[in-house]
Order: structure tokens, then C-alpha cells, then sequence
């Protein structure tokens, strides 16, 4: 039963992973780390013996145990790596909104510059080049 619940587990994430992919929801470089995930998964389902040689090679008492810290360093190294990438985005997006006022401030002394033009004030005067002679 439970090597049933492994590989249906494996396939569903892999089904979900591709249809996020095809809309575009879910980037590659996630998707790679998911399908990794889905593949061993699927493995130690079609091979459960697999875990049970790992948890003697590794001196494990109890196979579920070894999943478990499996599972607890997987999380902590995509915590880490979200962690990372959301400190990327907010320096982004720091800069960009730094960039944004800068603009906005020079856009805004424009637009003041041609507000007071003489030009805009109605008078029609042109400046010294176009002086009757």
C-alpha cells in the first residue's frame, strides 16, 4: 500500500509541476528542484529496499527516520534558497524605486522648466534671436 501512496505521490508531482510549467507559473529552475524531488520519490517507491540498504550504510535505526531528516534538510536548503532569492527582490526593487524617484524628480523639474517658458506665458515674445531690426 504505502509503495502505491510513493509512486501516485511521484506522479501527481510530476503532473502538477508540467502543468505549472505550461502556464508559465512556475519557473524552471523551481521546477528542476520539484521533479528531482518527484524522480527520488518515485524511485525509493518503485525500490523501497533502496531505503532500507541507505539506513544501514548510514547507521539509521528506523527508515521512516531517515526520511524524516531527509525531508528536514530538503525544507531548511529551499528555505535557504527562497530566503536568497527574496533578498535579490527586495534589493531589485529597492533600486528600481530609487530609480523611479530620481526620474519622477526630473520629469517634475521638465515639466516646471517648460510651465514657465516664455513661450507658454502667452506673450509670443521669442527671446532676442527673433528681435525686430
Amino acid at each position: 500500500m504505502i509503495v502505491a501512496v510513493g509512486i501516485g505521490l511521484a506522479l501527481a508531482i510530476l503532473l502538477i509541476v508540467g502543468r505549472l510549467l505550461l502556464r508559465r507559473s512556475l519557473r524552471e529552475k523551481y521546477a528542476v528542484m520539484w521533479i528531482a524531488i518527484a524522480l527520488v520519490v518515485l524511485v525509493l517507491g518503485l525500490f523501497p529496499q533502496l531505503l532500507l540498504g541507505l539506513t544501514d550504510v548510514l547507521g539509521v535505526q528506523v527508515p521512516a527516520n531517515l526520511l524524516f531528516a531527509l525531508a528536514i534538510v530538503l525544507l531548511l536548503g529551499v528555505a535557504l534558497h527562497l530566503s536568497w532569492e527574496l533578498s535579490q527582490a527586495e534589493e531589485e526593487i529597492r533600486r528600481v524605486a530609487e530609480e523611479t524617484a530620481i526620474l519622477r524628480a526630473d520629469l517634475d523639474a521638465i515639466r516646471s522648466r517648460l510651465a514657465a517658458s516664455p513661450e507658454r506665458d502667452g506673450t509670443g515674445d521669442d527671446g532676442p534671436d527673433h528681435a525686430n531690426t
